[in-house]
């Protein structure tokens, strides 16, 4: 396909639209003689009042405006369902089902500042929306995430998109979660069509999407469409708010820790812009930690984010319009720990730490949407983006290491006495400056065939350059069976100094094609979809060729009841296909590697899922499903370090395991409550065939050639969240989560053991015994570490004025309740010069120790 231009050489366009012309106007009289009057009445979902002059777009294209009841009246066939579009200046646009049968319907529409615009209204939704579907996805509104994400001293959508059903447990400050038991960096995240490479601030800890910039979010966790790729787990699409061009319109808010501000104003009739900022300021709040944490009194800079958007739209014609949308943003922090002189009975050490972080991340992405014909609709988009981040860390330590009676006991070959001690030098560093450079273009055609059928077409380039320059200097050991010149077991120590330099680029080329077929009544439905996936990769001055790989998916929708007493409907979903990503490893890779032509592999999945949906009368919907995934074909890194060689290897045959289920009950916004309760089991194992059981060296994880449970696994996770309104303008949210342990290893006792430092090397301390302690363990298929209960609570106060241009909120929130009672615990670290426990390093909580105060203010006009 070449371009837009070439639908208007399609030689049955003409034909085909008179055809449709002529049997809308021959069919629509007719359909009017077995027509019913119904009243839908739209009405504010929190305050329950009408709200009139809202616009009710029928399936005809007629548009109505409500009264001051809030009510409009329009002729509805008795035969058949029909579909409304409602929209109401500042609040989220919705759709309404008309059943046959039915005379008044009400919809309540909730606040969310979603400009009306005008759509392609086909059976299944358009590129870019955000549409909850069994099997495929869960959507999250505006309104939603105002509740859940804009609370603590980290607003973010992410907070949000870990209550979800499918979702791991990741704690307050991990933005990276596991996703129906993916590895944390298999989530790929996409803004307004945009693929967003690295999507965080501080490396992970908070995603760049602030609350107030997003209109919706969807997490794509099943067997979702062939439209997108690049990720085996999970697929996050983020939606930009869309600005008014009804009139200008300003926010400002204010909580703990950050100040944003968002403008927009009208481009005409026919468009509007929107400015968005937001600056951190946690100085304030680390002067206070330093008061009561230890380890927040070395925190030399502050944590700190800057970050602004811009979001634009112009409608140059009913049937063509442009988008925009622009996000930059840096975070940073620094650490300089200067350790007092400590001395215990068998050491005494001085220790320096530096830790300097700064990340800059930035996009632009354009888009044009055209409608050429009712049943057409072709988006074209394109974008850059440039990450740059870089790392300055090091550990100065000088130590005096003297020898314990009980090393000298077990050890008398070396003639140490008790009053014998060392001076230990050692300065281990690592400078990091990674840049990352990535453009890309889209192309979605989607074609209403008619009778249920809707045809879609569409290819996407990715192009992307990676400049990495590192160097690490780090002190190991290897065990032997015999020292050198004792002939005793024990370990020598050895520095590796590794350095990297890389310039690598990658084309990855997607392409399309799916078939969506629905009946008018809803009663059945499949998509049936092909993707076809390839990455060109180029070195510096090397190429290595990989194969392409086919994914081809099907899903299939049952609608088993409507209307069947207080059942309002129930559906059946199952779905199978193939998905592929390219692991971020890939960035890394130098000629040095030996990897050879097609040895290079895209990770794999085939994913399979079945659902059950009932939606009740009274507002509440029930979700369960279940799944299943083959993991194959995956990318993983394992270090070939001795004295002698320094490498990465890095192999491409990794497979996994994952099976579970998730189900949620929601209940839809109310006047007195709502909000839901989701509960996820996973069972997911991974296995490296190639693997050494030396890369278990984490007490937490395993890499070997063994099965094993990941790092991150966790085979429980429920959540609550409930929205109470006792009265009008006031809110308690609660969020509550139970999550079982992740791994943790066997462990022994604590043991001395000699260490020959270096006793090839060119350093000034070579062929020196130094004692010190190591606690021998092993991965464990049972261990975990104790279950996390993170209890959070907001208060929400608001105000309107009478017209409704001015409303406000204050909110006062309590984050870590649960920590004044509970702190789950894991394996204890220890000191290994002194084999002494350090204190309170058996807390396994991924929140802050103490209950967390904030608050927060936003004021809009």
């Amino acid at each position: 396909m070449r371009g837009p231009e070439n639908l208007n050489a399609f030689p049955g366009k003409k034909l085909f639209r008179r055809f449709f012309l002529f049997i809308l106007f021959f069919t629509l009289p007719l359909s009017l003689l077995y027509a019913r009057e119904v009243v839908i009445t739209v009405v504010d979902a929190d305050l329950d009042i009408p709200l009139e002059g809202a616009l009710v777009r029928s399936w005809t294209g007629e548009t109505l405006e409500c009264d001051t009841e809030g009510k409009v009246r329009l002729e509805a066939p008795d035969e058949r369902q029909v579909l409304v579009r409602v929209t109401y200046p500042g609040y989220e646009a919705a759709r309404l089902i008309l059943e046959p049968g039915g005379n008044s319907f009400t919809l309540a529409l909730r606040l969310g500042d979603v400009m009306e615009s005008r759509e392609l209204v086909v059976e299944a939704p358009r590129p870019g929306t955000s549409e909850t579907k069994s099997g495929r996805s869960v959507a999250i509104s505006g309104r939603e995430l105002s509740r859940t994400a804009e609370i603590g001293i980290l607003e973010d959508v992410m907070t949000s998109i870990k209550l979800l059903p499918g979702v791991g447990y990741a704690g307050s400050f991990n933005a990276m979660p596991s996703i129906r038991g993916g590895f944390p960096g298999d989530l790929t995240a996409v803004l307004d069509g945009f693929y967003i490479e690295r999507p965080y601030h501080w490396g992970g800890v908070a995603s760049i999407f602030d609350p107030k910039m997003v209109q919706s979010a969807q997490l794509s966790h099943g067997v979702f469409s062939a439209r997108y790729g690049h990720t085996i787990s999970g697929l996050l699409e983020v939606s930009s708010r869309t600005p008014s061009a009804e009139a200008a319109e300003l926010e400002i808010g204010v909580s703990t820790s950050a100040t944003s501000m968002s403008l927009s104003h009208p481009l005409g009739k026919s468009g509007a812009v929107a400015l968005m900022g937001k600056v951190t300021y946690w100085d304030p709040f680390v002067w206070t930690a330093k008061q009561f944490i230890e380890e927040v009194r070395y925190v030399s800079v502050a944590p700190y984010i800057r970050s602004g958007a811009v979001t634009a739209w112009y409608r140059f014609s009913p049937d063509l319009q442009w988008t925009m949308s622009g996000f930059f943003g840096s975070d940073g922090i620094g650490v300089l720990y200067e350790n007092e002189d400590s001395e215990s009975s068998i050491q005494r050490n001085r220790v320096d730490l530096r830790f300097l972080w700064d990340n800059k991340l930035g996009f632009l992405t354009t888009g044009l949407t055209w409608n050429p014909g009712s049943d057409i609709l072709i988006r074209l988009t394109g974008g850059a983006g440039l990450l740059r981040a870089d790392l300055d860390g090091g550990i100065t330590s000088d130590i005096i290491v003297r020898y314990p009676q009980d090393f000298i006991d077990r050890y008398p070959g070396f003639g140490f006495d008790i009053t014998d001690e060392y001076h230990l030098e050692q300065n281990q560093y690592i400078n990091s400056r990674e840049m990352i450079r990535n453009y890309q273009g889209r192309l979605d055609f989607d074609w209403d065939l008619g009778k249920g059928f809707l045809l879609a077409l569409g290819a996407q380039e990715l192009y992307s350059q990676w400049i990495m320059d590192e160097h690490f200097y780090l002190l190991l050991e290897q065990q032997t069976d015999s020292l050198p010149g004792y002939g005793i077991p024990g370990y020598v120590g050895f520095p590796m100094d590794y350095a990297i330099d890389v310039r690598n680029q990658g084309l990855a080329s997607s392409g399309y094609t799916l078939l969506e077929y629905s009946t008018d009544d809803k009663r059945f439905g499949a998509e049936l979809g092909l993707r076809l996936d390839h990455l060109y990769f180029i070195g510096r001055d090397y190429v290595i060729k990989t194969r392409p790989v086919l994914n081809p998916r099907l899903n299939l929708d049952f609608g088993i009841l409507r209307g069947a007493g207080i059942i309002d409907a129930l559906d059946l979903t199952a779905g199978t296909g193939l998905f592929s990503s390219m692991n971020d490893l890939i960035s890394y890779i130098e000629p040095r590697n030996g990897i050879e032509d097609y040895e290079l592999k895209q990770n794999r999945s085939w994913t399979s899922v079945a659902g059950v949906k009932i939606d009740f009368d009274s507002g509440l919907s029930f979700n369960i499903e279940g799944y299943f995934k083959y993991i194959f074909d995956r990318a993983y890194m394992y270090a070939d370090v001795s004295p002698t060689n320094q490498k990465p290897v890095y192999k491409f045959d990794g497979v996994g395991r994952v099976w579970g289920f998730d189900l949620m009950l929601q209940k839809f916004s109310s006047r007195w409550w709502d909000g839901w309760i989701s509960y996820s089991f996973n069972y997911a194992r991974y296995k490296n065939p190639r693997g050494t059981d030396e890369d278990s060296v984490d007490e937490e994880d395993a890499t070997g050639p063994d099965w094993f449970f990941p790092s991150f696994h966790r085979f429980h996770t429920l959540n609550l969240v409930l929205n109470l309104k006792p009265v009008n303008h006031f809110n308690i949210a609660t969020r509550m989560s139970f999550a079982s342990g992740v791994p943790k290893s066997e462990t022994g006792g604590i043991d001395v053991y000699p260490v020959l430092l270096d006793p090839d090397g060119p350093g000034p301390q070579p062929d020196t015994v130094i004692a010190k302690y190591k606690r021998r363990s092993r991965y464990s298929n049972t261990l975990r570490t104790g279950f996390s209960l993170p209890v959070d609570v907001k208060f929400s106060f608001y105000s309107f004025n009478k017209n409704g241009k001015v409303q406000s909120e204050i909110y006062f929130a309590i984050e870590n309740l649960q920590s004044l009672f509970y702190v789950p615990k894991k394996n204890t670290s220890f000191n290994s010069y002194t084999g002494e426990e350090n204190e309170g390093s058996d807390n396994a909580s991924y929140e802050m120790p103490i209950p967390m105060p904030s608050f927060g203010f936003k004021w809009s006009y």
